[in-house]
């Protein structure tokens, strides 16, 4: 079935014009996270990604959403569930994923939205540095048409100095809806003003 969906993965990206950038990490444990987000077609680029290298990264989903059938669906899409009424966040439930399981990659979305937000969220910063895990960076270029890894981000614990920096990584990349996307209020995607009204 592996190698189906590998060639399943290549072949899609391939039709649509996509080219895969950057090798995954070798890494058995590590969050990433995913940018831009700002349509649903970059989920489906996103999954013809891992088809294509045999990855399987899971994705955190209220368990609200886990009731019979769609709770087989979300399940194979990656999705595990997080009980939101627990005492332990959900950076310790994911902490106690990675601890748990010899393997184990976390994909995050850190804008958390597909509307405008300019102060992207913490969360997968803190559950990297919780589970003690290297943090990657991906992207989807809908300008270039590639969506691969970037190079590896080097947290230095502080997570107020890296969060300008991480966001930083993605000046210049094309989402699908290019107004949607910010990298921090006041900071232009572009150096050319003009190229953030085009969508």
């Amino acid at each position: 079935m592996g190698k189906i969906k590998q060639f399943a993965g290549k072949s899609l990206l391939k039709l649509f014009g996509w080219k895969m950038t950057g090798l995954p990490p070798k890494d058995k444990k590590y969050v990433c996270i995913v940018a831009p987000h700002t349509s649903i077609k970059d989920m489906f680029i996103g999954k013809w990604y891992n088809w294509a290298h045999n990855m399987e990264p899971k994705i955190i989903m209220k368990q609200e959403f886990f009731f019979f059938p769609l709770g087989i669906i979300v399940r194979r899409w990656g999705a595990i569930p997080i009980d939101r009424s627990k005492a332990a966040n959900v950076v310790d439930q994911m902490a106690k994923h990675f601890a748990e399981n010899d393997e184990f990659t976390l994909a995050i979305t850190p804008e958390g939205t597909r509307k405008i937000n300019h102060k992207w969220k913490t969360g997968f910063y803190r559950i990297a540095q919780k589970a003690g895990v290297p943090l990657h960076l991906t992207y989807i270029d809908f300008k270039t048409k590639e969506v691969g890894f970037m190079p590896e981000f080097k947290m230095s614990g502080d997570i107020k100095a890296d969060m300008p920096k991480i966001q930083l990584r993605y000046k210049g990349i094309y989402a699908a809806h290019v107004n949607l996307f910010s990298i921090g209020e006041g900071i232009p995607v572009f150096e050319n003003k003009l190229d953030n009204n085009k969508d």
